[in-house]
C-alpha cells in the first residue's frame, strides 16, 4: 500500500513538473505596478511588443490568469475569456495551452492582455486574493516580466444595485466611454503605461502548482444583429431584443450620442432569474459614435437595453459563447411533445455547461453534483465526445476537494463548505464516476478517482441491523419538495455506490475490496427490506406521507425484489413528491419493472407545464414558476432532463456493456411511441437506432459502428419470427432472455422485423 502511495506521488509531482516546464525559467507573474490591483473587479491592461526575424513552426503559448483574460496579437482577438476559474484543487490555478502561430508575422508583433480579476470567491471560484498574469510562449523567446508594459483600465468600475447575489464571484460590469483607452492593443504604447510589477514565478503561491486546462476554450459564434422592438418611456427608452433561444451571451451596442455622460444599462430577462440577482452591464456614453461589448457573459431569451433620450441606437448585437461541444446525437420520434422535451432539455443542458457544468446560469452557476450526474449522462448519449473533458474535470475536481477527514462536497471549486451526503454518494456511484468509465473507457481516470472514494466511501457506518447509519453533517439535502424519507434514501444511495465501488475495484485488480463492498452490499439490503411494511419501504421513525423517491432507488439498485413490484406500481400512481430532479429514478424504475407505458405517461403529466410553456426554451427547476418552483425556482434546470436518459436507457435500450462501448445493448421497451429513433455518438463512433410500429408488425433498424458489436434484444422469443439478416437469426438466436431473442452482431447495418 505504502508502495503504491510513493509512486502515485512520483507521477503526481513529474505530471506538476512537466507542467511547470510550460513555463519559461524568465517568467513571472505579473500585475500592474500602480493603483489597487487586488480591488474587486479590477481590469488591467498590458502590452508587449517583440520583433521576430522569423517565425517558427508552432509557437504556443502557455497562459495563466486570475481570474479571465482576453488575448489579441496584432489587433486580432486570439482569445475571447481564457483562463478557467480556479481549480483544479482548492489551492492550485488552471492554465491555457493556445496556438498563436497563425496570429505573428515577420518584423514588429503587437500582443495585447485585457486581464479581468473577479476579486472574490463564489460557488464555483477561489478566488487566488492577487491579481496576476502569467505567459511564456518558450519558441519566440516571449515571457511575461517588468518589461510589459500594463495601467489598470480607468474606463471599468462596477455597477450599482442591483449587486449580483453573493454565489456569484463575477461583478456586474460599467463601463465609461468617456475614459476608454481607444486601440491601445495596437499602435504606439500609450501614456499611463507602465512597467509592469514582477510578484512571482510558476508555481509560486498564491496560485501554486499549475494544471493545464483540460477542457476546450470556448466556442465563439461571432457576433449576430439582434432585432428590437421599442417601449417608449418619458425620459427613457427600453429596447426589447428577443434572442433565439435561452443562451450564454454578451452583448455589443453601437450607439450615436452628441453630447456624451449618460447611462445605459444592459440587462437580461433572467437578472432575477433564480430569484437572487444576476449580472448586468451600464455603459456610459461619450460624444459621438461608439461601439462596445460588455465581457461579462449573462444569460436569457430576451436583452434588454434602456437608453435615454437623446442617444441613438445604431445597433444592437449579442455574441453566444459556450462550451466548445455541440449535439450530434438526437432523439425523434411521432409525439411532438417528446420532441419538444428532447430539444429543451438539449438547450437547456448546453446553457449550463462552461467552466463546470451548472445547476443554473443565473442565480449561482455552481457544480451541483446531484445536477452534474445527470447533465453528464445527458451529454453522452448527445453531445460530441469533447464533452467527455467536462465530466472527466469536474469529478477530478470533487475528489481533489476531498478533505483530511475523508469528506466531499460540492459545489467546488467554490466557497461553499458543507457536505451533501445523498448527492455525493450518487456521484461517487453508479450514475457518476461508474456512469463516466463505462461511457469513456477512461481506466486512468477511474483509477486516479478510486482512492478518495473508497476514503469516503469509509466514512459511511452500518448499524447493528444493516442500515445505513444516519450522518447529521453538512447539508442533509435528499431533494427539493415535501415527504423525504431521508434514511431510506440515504441507504439506496449507499447501497448504490457501493455497488460501484465493488465494480470499480474488480476491474482495477481489488477483488479482495471487491468482496468487501458486496459483503457490505449484502447487509445492507437485509436491514433496508426490514423497512419494508408489506406495501412500500418506510423507515421506522418517518412519519410523513410514503416517499416515491425511496421506493425508485429500491427498485433501480436490486434492493427490492421482484415480488415488491406489484405494491411499487400502484404507490407510483398516487404518491408524487419528487422534485424534476429524482423525478427521472422514479422513470427508471417504472421500465425496470415492466411499467414503462406508465413512466411515459408520468413524465408527460409532471413535465408538461415546462415542456409546453411557449415563453421559454429551456426546463425548470421545480414543476413550475414561482410558488410552483424550488430553491429559487429558475427556469433553466437541466436536471429536468433526466427522464430522457430514460428514453435513451430504457424504452430504446441503448447502454454500453463493456467500457468505451466495445460491447453494447441494445433491448427496446417500444412503448408510447409508433415511431422513434436514437442517435447517440459514441467513443467509437455513431449507432444508431430506431424502430416503427405498421400493418401490425415492428421494424427495428440499427448501424453498429467498426471496433464494437451490440448485443441486441429482439423482443420475441421465436426467433423463427424474424425476418432479416438470416445468418444471424439462425447462428445467433440461441440465447432467450426476458421474453426476447438476442443477436450479437459486429460492425454494420441491420434490419429486423417482427410481428406484433
Amino acid at each position: 500500500m505504502m508502495m503504491r502511495k510513493l509512486l502515485f506521488l512520483l507521477a503526481f509531482a513529474f505530471a506538476a513538473m512537466l507542467q511547470a516546464a510550460d513555463f519559461v525559467t524568465e517568467s513571472r507573474w505579473i500585475t500592474a505596478s500602480e493603483g489597487d490591483v487586488n480591488a474587486q473587479n479590477t481590469w488591467i491592461a498590458f502590452r508587449k511588443d517583440i520583433t521576430l526575424g522569423s517565425i517558427p513552426m508552432k509557437v504556443e503559448a502557455s497562459i495563466a490568469a486570475a481570474s479571465k483574460y482576453w488575448l489579441w496579437i496584432n489587433g486580432e482577438m486570439v482569445v475571447f475569456e481564457g483562463q478557467l476559474k480556479r481549480g483544479p484543487t482548492p489551492k492550485d490555478t488552471y492554465y491555457d495551452k493556445v496556438d498563436i502561430t497563425p496570429y505573428l508575422k515577420k518584423g514588429n508583433n503587437e500582443v495585447a492582455v485585457l486581464l479581468w480579476y473577479f476579486g472574490k470567491s463564489g460557488f464555483s471560484h477561489n478566488s487566488s486574493g492577487k491579481s496576476g498574469l502569467l505567459f511564456s510562449a518558450q519558441a519566440i523567446g516571449l515571457y511575461s516580466d517588468s518589461q510589459w508594459m500594463s495601467r489598470i483600465h480607468p474606463a471599468y468600475g462596477t455597477c450599482g444595485d442591483p449587486k449580483p447575489n453573493g454565489r456569484l464571484s463575477e461583478s456586474s460590469i460599467k463601463y465609461d466611454g468617456n475614459k476608454d483607452l481607444g486601440e491601445w492593443q495596437t499602435g504606439d504604447i500609450q501614456s499611463g503605461f507602465a512597467t509592469s510589477k514582477e510578484i512571482g514565478k510558476a508555481g509560486s503561491a498564491p496560485w501554486n502548482a499549475l494544471v493545464e486546462r483540460p477542457t476546450p476554450l470556448w466556442k465563439d459564434f461571432g457576433p449576430k444583429k439582434g432585432k428590437y422592438t421599442t417601449k417608449r418611456g418619458t425620459e427613457e427608452d427600453t429596447l426589447v431584443v428577443t434572442l433565439p433561444y435561452n443562451m450564454q451571451m454578451t452583448p455589443i451596442i453601437e450607439v450615436d450620442d452628441p453630447e456624451g455622460g449618460r447611462a445605459i444599462s444592459i440587462k437580461s430577462d433572467h437578472l432575477f432569474g433564480g430569484g437572487e440577482p444576476n449580472v448586468w452591464a451600464q455603459y456610459i456614453t461619450r460624444p459621438g459614435r461608439q461601439k462596445y461589448e460588455s465581457y461579462g457573459w449573462f444569460n436569457g431569451e430576451h436583452l434588454y437595453v434602456t437608453v435615454p433620450h437623446g442617444v441613438k441606437v445604431k445597433s444592437i448585437q449579442y455574441r453566444e459563447t459556450g462550451y466548445n461541444s455541440e449535439v450530434v446525437g438526437g432523439f425523434e420520434c411521432d409525439d411532438d411533445y417528446f420532441n419538444t422535451y428532447w430539444k429543451k432539455t438539449m438547450r437547456t443542458l448546453y446553457v449550463n455547461m462552461r467552466d463546470t457544468y451548472f445547476d443554473c446560469p443565473d442565480r449561482e452557476r455552481a457544480q451541483w453534483w446531484g445536477d452534474g450526474t445527470l447533465l453528464m449522462t445527458e451529454s453522452f448519449y448527445s453531445h460530441t465526445t469533447s464533452a467527455h473533458a467536462m465530466a472527466r474535470k469536474g469529478l477530478l475536481e470533487l475528489c481533489k476537494h476531498q478533505r483530511k477527514d475523508y469528506t466531499i462536497y460540492s459545489p467546488i471549486p467554490g466557497n461553499w463548505g458543507s457536505e451533501l451526503p445523498a448527492q455525493m454518494l450518487a456521484t461517487v456511484g453508479l450514475p457518476g464516476v461508474w456512469t463516466y468509465y463505462m461511457h469513456t473507457g477512461d481506466l486512468t481516470t477511474l483509477a486516479e478517482l478510486y482512492p478518495y472514494i473508497r476514503n469516503y466511501l469509509s466514512i459511511w457506518k452500518l448499524e447493528e441491523n444493516g442500515l445505513t447509519a444516519f450522518r447529521k453533517i453538512g447539508w442533509n439535502w435528499g431533494d427539493w419538495g415535501d415527504n423525504r424519507d431521508m434514511r431510506m434514501i440515504y441507504a439506496a444511495w449507499h447501497y448504490i455506490a457501493l455497488e460501484a465501488a465493488a465494480r470499480m475495484a474488480q476491474v482495477l485488480g481489488n477483488p479482495a475490496e471487491s468482496e468487501y463492498y458486496r459483503g457490505q452490499m449484502a447487509r445492507l439490503k437485509v436491514g433496508f427490506n426490514a423497512c419494508w411494511n408489506g406495501t412500500a419501504y418506510r423507515h421506522p421513525d418517518y412519519k410523513e406521507k410514503t416517499d416515491d423517491r425511496v421506493q425508485a432507488l429500491a427498485v433501480i439498485s436490486g434492493l427490492a425484489d421482484k415480488d415488491k413490484y406489484p405494491a411499487i406500481k400502484q404507490l407510483f400512481r398516487t404518491e408524487m413528491h419528487a422534485s424534476p430532479y429524482m423525478e427521472k429514478y422514479v422513470t427508471d424504475a417504472c421500465f425496470v419493472m415492466g411499467d414503462g407505458e406508465y413512466g411515459m405517461e408520468r413524465v408527460r403529466e409532471r413535465y408538461k407545464k415546462m415542456v409546453e410553456h411557449p415563453d421559454y426554451t429551456t426546463l425548470f427547476e421545480g414543476w413550475g414558476i414561482g410558488a410552483e418552483g424550488f430553491g429559487g425556482g429558475t427556469t433553466n434546470h437541466a436536471w429536468s432532463g433526466g427522464p430522457l436518459i430514460t428514453v435513451c436507457e430504457y424504452l430504446m435500450g441503448v447502454t454500453p456493456l463493456e467500457a468505451g462501448w466495445g460491447r453494447f445493448q441494445v433491448k427496446p421497451t417500444p412503448v408510447t411511441f409508433n415511431r422513434a429513433s436514437l442517435d447517440v455518438p459514441t467513443v467509437k463512433g455513431m449507432v444508431r437506432f430506431a424502430y416503427k410500429k405498421s400493418g401490425g408488425k415492428t421494424t427495428f433498424t440499427l448501424t453498429v459502428p467498426e471496433g464494437t458489436e451490440a448485443v441486441f434484444y429482439l423482443p420475441v422469443t421465436d426467433a423463427e419470427k424474424i425476418k432479416g439478416k438470416k445468418e444471424f437469426i439462425t447462428s445467433q438466436a440461441s440465447l432467450q432472455k426476458d421474453g426476447c431473442t438476442a443477436l450479437l452482431l459486429p460492425a454494420g447495418k441491420y434490419k429486423y422485423t417482427i410481428q406484433n
